[in-house]
Order: C-alpha cells, then sequence, then structure tokens
C-alpha cells in the first residue's frame, strides 16, 4: 500500500511538474511573439521597451505600462494586450500613431517617462474585425508582407476575433474530391480570386474563373502564415463552416438530393443543398474536418444562411430546422463550434425577417453556442428590435464603408457614444463585444481610429479633446490650423447623417444628365461650401506639417472631397444649359468639369493610396503565367467598374476615385457622352439615355478586358500639387457656393 501510494504521488508531482513546465512554455511563446512584434513596429527602439506577461483579470483581457529606469514596460495578459500597451503609449506618450494612411513614428530621443502606471481592462469579451467584402473590394491582392502588417495593426488596436475565410478553395476542393467530383466538373464552381466572398457565401459560382490550381496552393499557404501570427498573438481567427452551396454538377453526381436554386442580383442561379437532406450534415462535418486538418481550429466558426436572398418559406419549423442542422453540421465535427452569424439578413430583408421568424432562425441554436453580428449599428441598429437578438450573444459593429468607395464619411457622435451607450443599456442583454465590419478598408482612417478607442474604455469618447489628440500623434505636431479644420470636418462630412455609405460623387457614375445614376449616390447631408474654411485651414497649416504622412495624405483627402463636390456642381449646371440649349454655356462647363477630372486624378496620383496602377499591378503579381496575370488583372477590372457582365446592376457599386481611373475611365465615358449630346443639340433631338447606355457597356467591357498599364508609384508633391490647385480652384468654388 505505502508503496502504491509512492508511485500515486510521484504521478501526480510529475503531472504537476509537466502542466508548469507547459505553461511556463506557453508563456514564453507568447512573450516571444510580443517582443517580435516590438520589433516589427519599433525596430531601432525595442531594446527601450520590455514585455511581461501577466494573468488576466476575471477572465478580461488586461493590459499595464509603466517605466522603470529608461525601460518602457509593456505587460498583458497575451500579445493582442501587450500590444495594446504599446499602441496606449505611442498615441498618449510619444505622439505616434500607426494607420493604413499614413504613419507618423518618429519617436523623441528620449523616450517620455510613464510617469504613474496605467491599468487598462476592456470590457469587451469579442473584439471582431472584418467583413466577407473586405476580403475581396481591399485583400483580393494583399500578400503575406501586406498582411503581417495588418495583423499587427489588429493587434496595436486590441483586435482579437478576426474573420480569416483566406484560403479556404483548397480545402473545399479536397471535400468535393472526397465525394467523387473532378477538376474539370469543380471549374465551373470556383469564382475568380476578386469574387471569393460571394462564392462562399453562395451567391455565385464560377464567375471570374477559372481559378487556378496555383492560386489555389499559394492562398492556402497565405492562409496557414496568416493562422500562426493570429494565434500567436492570442487572436481566436473565425473560420468558414458548411451553408448549402454545392457544386452546379451536384445534382447529376447526387440526382436524389434535396437542392434548391436560388438567384443573388443578375448572376445565374446556384445550388443549395436543403439543411434537411442527409448529406448536408455529412459535407458540413467533413469540410470542418478537412479545414481543421490543413487550418487547425480555435472553435469558432462564420456561416450565412440567406445572404441577400429570400428563404422559400416563412413557416417557423422550416427556418428552425435551417439553423439547427447548419449548428449541427458544425458540432458533429468540433462539439465546442461556436457560430458567428452576420445579422446582416435581417436589416437588408427587414420585410421578410419578421420576429416570429428571426426567433425560429435564432432560438434552435443553443444560446452559448451563437454570436450574432449586428452588422451595421452605427447606422441600422437591428438589436434594439429583436429584443437585443432574443437572448443570444451580440457584437456592436461599425460598417462604415461600401465596396471601397473613396469618400469622406463616417458619423463620429455615434461612434464616440454608441457602444458605451449601449453597454450600460439594460435593454442590451448580452451585449458581448465590438467591431469593425466595413466592406473595404484604407480609407477614412479617423473613422477607424475613433471606433478603436473604445475597445479599452466602457465609457463616452470626449470627441473634442480627442481629435486634438488624433491630430498631434497622427502629424507628430501640435497645429491650431489642423484642430480647427477637424472640428469643421467632424460637424460637416464626419457627422454624415444615417446613409448607405458616404456620398459619392457623380463623376464615378455613368453619365448622366440626371443627378444620379445606377448605384452612385451624390446626395450629401451637409452643405459643400461648408468644407472651404477647413481646406484653408489644412492649406496653411502645410507650413508645419507637410513632412508627415498622415498629414499628406489628409490633404489630399480633404482637396480631393473639395474638387469632386465642385465637379456635382457643374454637372447641374451643364445639364441646365443642355435644357436651355444654351451650347457655349454647356462646352464650357462641361469643359470645366473634364478638366477638373484631369487635375483630381493628377493631385491622386502623388498618393500611393489612389493608384488604380497598384490595383492591377498586385493583381497581376499572382500570376505564375501570362493567362493567369491577364485572367486576375481582368478581375481586377471588372470588379471596381461594371462588376459583372455587361447587363449587371452592380455596376458602379465598388466605383473607386482613384487615379488612373478618372483619366483612363470615367473622363472618356463623360468625353463620350458630350459628343453625343453635342450631337443631339445640333440635331435638335432629345438625347437617348437607354441608347447611349448600350453603347457604353460595350466600351466598358472593352475596358475591362484592356491591358493599358497605369503608373503604380506615386509622382510628384502631395502638398504642392494640393497648393497648387487650392490657387486655381478655390475662387471660382467660392464664387459659385457663394452665389
Amino acid at each position: 500500500m505505502i508503496k502504491g501510494v509512492g508511485v500515486c504521488v510521484i504521478a501526480i508531482l510529475l503531472c504537476c511538474f509537466l502542466s508548469q513546465a507547459r505553461a511556463q512554455t506557453s508563456t514564453a511563446a507568447v512573450k516571444e511573439a510580443a517582443e517580435d512584434l516590438v520589433k516589427r513596429i519599433l525596430p531601432k527602439h525595442a531594446n527601450r521597451f520590455r514585455v511581461e506577461i501577466i494573468s488576466s483579470a476575471d477572465g478580461k483581457d488586461v493590459f499595464e505600462l509603466s517605466s522603470s529606469g529608461k525601460k518602457i514596460i509593456l505587460k498583458g495578459n497575451n500579445g493582442v494586450s501587450v500590444a495594446s500597451a504599446l499602441n496606449y503609449y505611442l498615441k498618449n506618450y510619444a505622439h505616434c500613431r500607426i494607420t493604413w494612411n499614413g504613419t507618423n513614428l518618429k519617436l523623441p530621443a528620449t523616450l517620455p517617462e510613464v510617469s504613474k502606471p496605467i491599468r487598462k481592462e476592456s470590457p469587451h469579451q469579442y473584439r471582431y474585425y472584418l467583413n466577407y467584402c473586405t476580403f475581396n473590394y481591399t485583400m483580393s491582392w494583399w500578400d503575406w508582407d501586406r498582411w503581417q502588417w495588418e495583423i499587427d495593426y489588429m493587434a496595436l488596436n486590441g483586435i482579437n476575433t478576426p474573420l480569416a475565410i483566406t484560403g479556404q478553395n483548397s480545402v473545399w476542393s479536397r471535400v468535393y474530391k472526397s465525394f467523387g467530383f473532378t477538376d474539370k466538373e469543380l471549374e465551373s464552381f470556383f469564382s475568380g480570386p476578386a469574387y471569393f466572398n460571394w462564392f462562399y457565401m453562395g451567391n455565385l459560382d464560377g464567375w471570374g474563373g477559372p481559378l487556378p490550381q496555383s492560386h489555389m496552393r499559394r492562398h492556402e499557404e497565405l492562409q496557414k502564415k496568416i493562422l500562426a501570427r493570429e494565434r500567436s498573438l492570442g487572436m481566436r481567427p473565425i473560420l468558414p463552416a458548411f451553408t448549402g452551396h454545392v457544386p452546379p454538377a451536384f445534382s447529376e453526381r447526387f440526382p436524389d438530393a434535396s437542392l434548391k436554386k436560388t438567384r443573388w442580383s443578375t448572376f445565374p442561379e446556384v445550388a443549395i443543398l436543403a439543411p434537411e437532406d442527409p448529406m448536408f450534415t455529412e459535407i458540413g462535418k467533413r469540410f470542418i474536418e478537412e479545414q481543421t486538418k490543413t487550418y487547425g481550429t480555435d472553435h469558432l466558426y462564420t456561416a450565412d444562411t440567406f445572404n441577400e436572398n429570400t428563404p422559400p418559406s416563412n413557416d417557423s419549423v422550416f427556418l428552425s430546422n435551417i439553423s439547427r442542422k447548419v449548428y449541427q453540421s458544425m458540432a458533429t465535427a468540433d462539439p465546442k463550434a461556436v457560430w458567428f452569424m452576420q445579422g446582416w439578413l435581417f436589416h437588408h430583408g427587414r420585410k421578410f425577417w419578421q420576429p416570429t421568424q428571426i426567433k425560429a432562425l435564432l432560438n434552435a441554436v443553443p444560446d452559448d453556442k451563437m454570436v450574432v453580428l449586428d452588422l451595421w449599428t452605427e447606422n441600422h441598429p437591428v438589436w434594439n428590435r429583436t429584443e437585443a437578438y432574443y437572448g443570444k450573444p451580440w457584437i456592436w459593429n461599425m460598417l462604415h464603408n461600401f465596396g471601397g468607395n473613396i469618400s469622406m464619411y463616417g458619423r463620429m457622435k455615434e461612434v464616440a457614444n454608441g457602444p458605451a451607450r449601449t453597454k450600460k443599456d439594460p435593454r442590451a442583454g448580452r451585449m458581448s463585444g465590438i467591431g469593425l465590419t466595413p466592406e473595404a478598408i484604407e480609407q477614412n482612417p479617423l473613422m477607424y481610429e475613433l471606433m478603436l478607442e473604445n475597445v479599452w474604455s466602457d465609457e463616452p469618447i470626449d470627441l473634442e479633446k480627442w481629435l486634438n489628440s488624433y491630430c498631434h500623434s497622427r502629424y507628430g505636431k501640435q497645429s491650431r490650423q489642423a484642430e480647427e479644420a477637424w472640428q469643421i470636418l467632424s460637424r460637416t462630412v464626419y457627422e454624415g447623417g444615417v446613409l448607405p455609405g458616404g456620398p459619392e460623387s457623380i463623376i464615378t457614375g455613368r453619365p448622366t444628365l440626371a443627378k444620379s445614376t445606377g448605384g452612385t449616390r451624390p446626395a450629401k447631408n451637409y452643405d459643400p461650401k461648408d468644407l472651404l474654411p477647413a481646406w484653408a485651414l489644412l492649406i496653411d497649416a502645410s507650413k508645419k506639417l507637410k513632412s508627415s504622412e498622415g498629414f499628406r495624405y489628409d490633404l489630399v483627402d480633404l482637396t480631393r472631397q473639395v474638387l469632386v463636390n465642385y465637379a456635382d456642381s457643374l454637372q447641374h449646371q451643364f445639364a441646365g444649359d443642355y435644357h436651355r440649349k444654351d451650347t457655349a454655356a454647356f462646352r464650357r462647363h462641361t469643359a470645366r468639369f473634364l478638366q477638373v477630372m484631369e487635375d483630381t486624378d493628377r493631385l491622386l496620383g502623388t498618393r500611393k493610396d489612389f493608384l488604380l496602377g497598384k490595383w492591377l499591378s498586385d493583381a497581376r503579381s499572382w500570376g505564375t503565367n501570362d493567362a493567369e496575370k491577364d485572367l486576375f488583372e481582368k478581375n481586377a477590372r471588372n470588379l471596381i467598374t461594371l462588376w459583372g457582365d455587361q447587363n449587371s446592376r452592380l455596376y458602379e457599386y465598388s466605383c473607386r476615385q482613384w487615379s488612373g481611373m478618372l483619366r483612363g475611365f470615367y473622363k472618356p465615358r463623360w468625353e463620350q457622352y458630350f459628343a453625343y449630346l453635342e450631337a443631339q443639340l445640333k440635331a435638335n433631338k432629345e438625347p437617348d439615355q437607354k441608347a447611349f447606355e448600350a453603347g457604353i457597356k460595350e466600351w466598358e467591357w472593352n475596358w475591362i478586358h484592356g491591358k493599358e498599364v497605369y503608373r503604380d508609384q506615386p509622382s510628384g508633391d502631395a502638398v504642392a500639387t494640393s497648393f497648387e490647385l487650392y490657387k486655381k480652384y478655390y475662387p471660382a468654388i467660392s464664387t459659385l457656393y457663394h452665389n
């Protein structure tokens, strides 16, 4: 007995030792990952920081910031928390800031001391990031260098649950091949690389393809790097699950399968396997198993049923069965599975999704196994009309951008106050986090910086104070003129009202005499003349701030906004001229309109952020031969113009005010339109808009198949060009608005 007890004691001690060793190894790995991030961000200053890993606070992420001797001490319970401590120090002590559109990392020679230790706990369990659409409207052509920068940016800003859908085609290929499908049968299934997300959401098959095997392999390797880096920093990536989308050849291989057809926009029908079909759970299970084998798992999965498609029945039992089966297909392979579902369908299909239908879909899944993303909370919250999603955990999100359109826009007051206000609202139920769900990024950096300020606080943000601090850290210097300019912008473009994304400009719309066209919406929630004082202030501030990359971007962006607003006014003028048959005035105003486009193109060419050529060259870089390069460039051109075929209803949805686009696509369209209108005037005939558009569609389609080379590197000086255009246009614009 004594001998047996001794063996047990030894076994227990050995288990304790091994457990402690694993914990130490894990802590060491976390510390190393955090230290590596500091080295990537501040390679010349990393030795002035010390990283320490601490325990979480009652399950909440926490960071601490302090000084010890000449070292800045960064403490956190994981890599994200440590990175957040670093970012807090950079913004609030060193007056530095890291953003997509201009970074200021000019640290002082002697690092400012943290005189009083700082401790922050995040009130949010989940800090979510990305939208399916972001992976195409912005990320279609990202390589590892660009991705690892973004992952560091996520960590610096406290993101811990990013969507991670890169590299899924190779997994799906292996899954469907395990059911007997051939590469040839799958060619018509997989979309081109600019359309993956709509393929994943079951909206389309094959568009932009066939997808080369080489791209599948390279994206699989890229996803492995993405996930390894995110996990090393303590993030829990959210991976896809099965929602029923099957290859077109499915009915031939499985004629007894229960399939339904759905149609999205103007694209051909796709096949959806009914959840009640026995194969549904089997395919879903096999996918999760293959995905886990390839990429591992953090037990968080994304799946969206009926994305912008109306269900065939509003029957509660039918809808409950669907969500139950979708969840079961995850849980059969992974009993720990938690389903992250976009709540977009409840807004987009509001007429269909009444309380009875929403309850049926949600309540079929256990409350602790589903998290709902309130996708557009800053403009159209759904939580407040669904009793906070009837008990499900849910996340408050800022959507902000649609399609990658370039426009100064945002709802600053709501973003500064909404998350904290809602968190304290007793009606908010199980609000469990905040997030960013933009369809595209790399624009309006101020709005994203503001939203991410909520990650480590449960109090509303003092906007005036925050804006001044933002200017200081973004530009590296204090400037009264810049601060005043941003206060004006906060009351105009950044209090833009409840709009479907930022106001666009008529210059990117298919030519018309009407005030709007297709998906282009130039209507604004502010008076364009109110931007002129802010423009003058930033021009004045350029003497002091011109060396700041963030300032140079902001000055170009504001100058762009003023000029395209002026172009919208000129369009109203030449439309009036045409209806009055005043040919001389029509020619004068159309010439000014075209000149504004030419000048704006030149202005945008001074910044890497606004280059069509970079988008196209990045697309071509993924090709392994000329045929692939041409296919990927066609994908890139198509997405930001017609979107689909010549009759696509989504044309201009992803319009871009970019250098190259204005000069090479939008301006030539308008020139053709003006020539057509003049011919109609000369012939004393009314214009036939439908006839013109039928012809211009052919021209647009030819442009998509073109190979003109556009500059992929900036040219010219951003500040000097902005100043030149200010002197050229300010008097005319001021006079126009005054009159």
